[in-house]
């Protein structure tokens, strides 16, 4: 029941984003990560590709001319470009429609947990394809909170409507072939638990 209630707000974009602005807690811990990482306005040249941006909800968080939002949504893209800057573009992750070593940094944020392996791997080949050498990729997961703590956020796992919440061996395999890992750490954000990868891409 409740399932399919998350589903029906899940079609509605405004009604979404204030869910989730909710549950985590005007999503400030993503907001950082995004600051730290990738820092978006350290007044370089760089190209970023939010990959599954969704609503756009971070698109406020990198410059306006060098973001490009991809989701398969047509439904929350319509949503984006109506209250965020930036350019979107409808595409399935698994087949990006960029040209090789396109861009400087990436952004992954809830997108992988709702694939399967072998898409959720799709998608990291495009990435590497479309990122030029040495780029930066910042990958946030939903993860299982740890035993004992934030006993909503276990109540919001079981209910998360992604069906591939892994773990962090699973994510080391995936990210492996192409990557470095530069660092990788726990963030919660409201009450979801957040696997945090900072990617590199090799040459």
């Amino acid at each position: 029941m409740f399932n399919v209630l998350l589903n029906q707000l899940s079609a509605t974009p405004e009604l979404w984003n204030r869910l989730r602005w909710l549950v985590e807690a005007g999503f400030t811990g993503e907001h950082l990560a995004i600051a730290r990482e990738l820092r978006p306005w350290y007044g370089d040249h760089r190209r970023f590709l939010d990959i599954g941006c969704g609503t756009g909800e971070f698109a406020g968080d990198f410059p306006p001319h060098r973001y490009v939002g991809v989701d398969p949504s047509l439904t929350y893209l319509r949503f984006a470009v109506q209250r965020r800057p930036g350019t979107y573009i409808a595409a399935h992750g698994e087949a990006l429609p960029f040209a090789d070593q396109t861009f400087d940094a990436g952004l992954i944020l809830g997108v992988l947990h709702h694939l399967p392996d072998a898409k959720a791997c799709a998608v990291m080949q495009e990435v590497y394809r479309v990122m030029r050498p040495g780029a930066t990729i910042l990958v946030m997961e939903d993860t299982p909170p740890p035993p004992g703590q934030n006993p909503l956020g276990h109540v919001m796992h079981v209910l998360d409507r992604g069906g591939y919440i892994r773990h962090d061996a699973d994510y080391r395999v995936m990210f492996e072939q192409g990557f470095d890992i530069v660092r990788n750490y726990h963030l919660r954000s409201g009450i979801c638990d957040y696997a945090v990868y900072v990617l590199r891409r090799r040459p």
